[in-house]
């Protein structure tokens, strides 16, 4: 296969994309078509790598008003919802809705996926449904499934014993949720018992770490300590660290040198962070979301995730990692045109780095993965809401959408 006339990022000029073997075999500019071999011409568009979601809970999208809304918005009382919601789950139920998902996130260009479930459920039902669907999907976008504690560690009845009979039946990384656990001990505890399932299980890591607007919740500085402690660092991700907004300058600085040198990543959702902090303020009103600038600035890999699609902590979503990428830039005041211009790697190869992906990119020799964007480059597909025209997944096209014709009638 030859797809002819493509942009790539920090590259001048069109290149044509030869695949052989479900791989890139070249890259450069005009190359000729061998006999029978199949084309397509780009006419300029801006090819990217996938696009990897690097935080979802699919065990819960689509589940919004069931059985209430979230009526006050905030972070607790989607816990509170999803607790009822979860009762009724079976694993045809979960099955069903992650596969309608499934299939958008395949149409916006998604090809990997991680997403937490919930492990806080005697029955273990949405993990198992997750784990038929990790090799269900697995043509289509690749799953990496967190054990999530949604209710706690040690603050859940046999919290442990369900972390474990997870990474016994083949989870890809451990979580945990620090700033929900009863006290600051079970806090601490908690955290310790996860770094060392995930460590003992050769498992990554993926931590709902202070989630809240309350800046005494330092989570993060324990995470941080045992994975450099435990030399886990690449492999350890902490999430949403709401809390890093209302830190005190004087302790982010201390705690930046600590970030540094352990090398964990981090991930921010700016859609349903926004959404759902600040919710306990009058004026002015904290946004909520982590300290994204500051960490880029000191060499800390960040990426951006969905978070939520229409579920008891977001009513609205479809998954298009567009959409959280432009949310993201206002939100951070990340405005710069650099800093627009290079936003792509926040959803592809700084989230490919959160998961811990190989031979991920447009490089020769690398599976012919990839994405071809209506737009010449990428300040314009944000801009015009470009769709991505086509998906390839190791050489074999998986989604088309049809660029848009615009007609307007004036005068």
């Amino acid at each position: 296969m030859l797809i002819q006339n493509v942009t790539l990022p920090g590259r001048e000029g069109s290149v044509d994309l030869r695949i052989s073997d479900a791989c890139f075999t070249h890259i450069e500019p005009n190359l000729t078509a061998e006999p029978g071999e199949e084309t397509w011409d780009a006419e300029g568009r801006l090819a990217l790598p996938p696009f990897v979601e690097s935080h979802i809970h699919l065990d819960s999208v689509l589940t919004a008003g069931e059985p209430k809304w979230n009526m006050s918005g905030t972070l607790f009382e989607g816990i509170e919802r999803w607790s009822e919601r979860k009762k009724t789950l079976s694993v045809e139920d979960v099955k069903t809705r992650v596969r309608r998902v499934a299939r958008d996130q395949a149409s916006f260009g998604v090809q990997y996926v991680r997403t937490h479930v919930d492990v806080t459920d005697p029955e273990l039902t949405a993990l198992r449904a997750l784990l038929e669907l990790r090799d269900e999907l697995a043509d289509l976008i690749t799953l990496q499934i967190v054990a999530f504690p949604q209710e706690g560690i040690d603050s859940f009845p046999n919290g442990r014993d369900l972390m474990v009979k997870a990474a016994d039946m083949g989870v890809d990384a451990i979580g945990a949720i620090p700033h929900f656990e009863f006290t600051r001990e079970y806090s601490v505890d908690s955290l310790n018992f996860a770094c060392e399932l995930a460590r003992d299980r050769g498992l990554l890591m993926d931590v709902h770490c202070d989630e809240i607007d309350d800046e005494a919740s330092r989570g993060l500085e324990t995470l941080a300590t045992r994975a450099l402690e435990f030399g886990m660092g690449e492999k350890v991700t902490a999430s949403h660290t709401t809390a890093m907004h209302s830190y005190n300058n004087a302790y982010f600085v201390r705690l930046l040198r600590l970030l540094t040198m352990s090398g964990i990543n981090f991930v921010s959702n700016p859609m349903v962070n926004t959404h759902l902090q600040g919710r306990m303020d009058t004026y002015p009103k904290r946004r909520g979301v982590t300290r994204v600038k500051e960490l880029t600035e000191a060499g800390i890999n960040v990426s951006f995730g969905t978070d939520d699609i229409r579920d008891p902590w977001n009513p609205l979503g479809t998954g298009n990692l567009r959409d959280v990428v432009l949310n993201g830039l206002y939100v951070t005041q990340m405005m710069g045109y650099p800093q627009i211009a290079e936003s792509y790697n926040f959803v592809t190869h700084n989230a490919a780095r959160t998961l811990h992906l190989d031979n991920y990119g447009i490089e020769v020799g690398n599976p012919a993965r990839f994405i071809v964007l209506d737009a010449p480059n990428w300040v314009e597909a944000l801009n015009f809401n470009a769709p991505v025209v086509r998906s390839y997944r190791d050489g074999k096209l998986v989604a088309k959408t049809e660029p848009a014709t615009r007609e307007v009638y004036w005068g």
